[in-house]
């Protein structure tokens, strides 16, 4: 088995993505302000074992939600020792939620998916409208509910991220995603 990366390769590696695919592509238009404001929480997850990574999945949207918003926004629970397979990653996100329900969070805070292989159901998994949601590894994104009411009404037509997004990605191709992380 290979050893792990160190968690500052995790998050420098992390870090780059957003940077390079995430705002760099603009597939977020709400992610530049927070990033930019040092708002982002990058947390780093030991686990090898979902029961862990549930653990430290907790321990996280507590502190989020304690947390003031001008300090962290959101966080992002990076685990590149479990949930590597993506069809248990998938599944893993029913406990996500179901723990978002049990921690009375709901319509406070909200989980999102990224994965290095992260698949739309019903394409295939060289499709590049996948990348959108491709991490470097397997991150579950904490985000206030507040935080993106507030982004969508800024943005006048957030339902056309998605599809914008689909369209940058065609005209990127794989060799385009692959030459934004070509250098370090």
């Amino acid at each position: 088995m290979d050893a792990l990366p160190t968690p500052d390769e995790v998050i420098d590696a992390t870090r780059r993505w957003l940077e390079r695919a995430v705002i760099g592509l603009n597939l977020c238009p709400f992610a530049k302000a927070v990033h930019k404001k040092g708002q982002i929480r990058y947390v780093v997850s030991e686990a090898t074992q979902p029961l862990q990574l549930h653990a430290d999945l907790v321990r996280e949207l507590e502190t989020l939600r304690d947390a003031d918003p001008e300090a962290i926004d959101t966080t992002l629970l990076i685990h590149p020792g479990v949930l590597a397979d993506f069809m248990d990653f998938n599944e893993f996100l029913e406990v996500a939620d179901d723990t978002v329900a049990d921690l009375a969070m709901e319509g406070e805070i909200q989980v999102a998916s990224f994965h290095p292989h992260f698949q739309f159901e019903g394409t295939a998994p060289d499709d590049v409208t996948n990348y959108t949601n491709r991490s470097p590894y397997p991150t579950l994104h904490l985000l206030r509910e507040a935080s993106i009411d507030r982004a969508v009404a800024a943005f006048p037509d957030a339902a056309s991220i998605f599809e914008t997004n689909i369209a940058t990605l065609d005209k990127l191709g794989a060799e385009g995603w692959k030459a934004l992380f070509a250098k370090p």
